[in-house]
């Protein structure tokens, strides 16, 4: 099995955030990789800083990483239905960048949240935030971890069979989406 470079961007700050939990958990189960976490910690997206400064370090070593990686995955708490504000802010500031990093380039996307619906809301809006990237989007199956405090063991497993089958399956197709890029 070909090592691949694995990124994974979570839409949480929080160093023990669950969506932090659940990227280790897909790198864990996508096999041989060499997996890296980006670091979304970002000044707001301004237009007028940006003329004047350009695009911030932080910006420009997340696209560089996006470019270099054979895959993104990506994971996202929901707020109000929809993603995270660091996440979307971290999307605008990509998108200001040229070339654009995300080019056919394979994506899963994931979540895990507080409520019953483990964040099904902040993926639709996922979805239409990278559609404009034109990224190769591995749809399915989906994963959406609910009650995600109660979902991970000290160590930041995952201890649900069920969620951790599908996290093996949408690995197991992000995986594929890479080798077939590769060829």
């Amino acid at each position: 099995m070909t090592s691949h470079r694995l990124l994974g961007l979570s839409g949480s700050l929080r160093m023990e955030a669950t969506n932090r939990f659940l990227l280790r958990n897909a790198a864990r189960l996508y096999g041989a990789t060499t997996f890296v976490e980006a670091d979304l910690n970002l000044p707001l997206f301004n237009a007028d800083d940006e003329a004047e400064f350009g695009a911030p370090e932080g910006v420009n070593r997340l696209a560089e990483q996006i470019a270099l990686a054979d895959a993104v995955i990506i994971s996202t708490p929901e707020y109000n239905k929809m993603l995270s504000g660091v996440l979307k802010n971290a999307l605008d500031w990509v998108s200001r960048l040229k070339p654009n990093p995300w080019t056919d380039k394979p994506v899963a996307l994931m979540s895990a949240a507080a409520g019953r619906a483990g964040g099904s809301g902040a993926q639709s809006s996922l979805v239409a935030a990278m559609m404009p990237f034109h990224p190769r989007l591995v749809i399915g199956p989906e994963v959406a971890v609910a009650g995600s405090r109660n979902e991970f063991d000290d160590d930041g497993l995952l201890t649900n069979a069920r969620y951790e089958a599908g996290l093996q399956g949408l690995m197991d197709k992000l995986r594929a989406q890479v080798d077939r890029r590769a060829v």
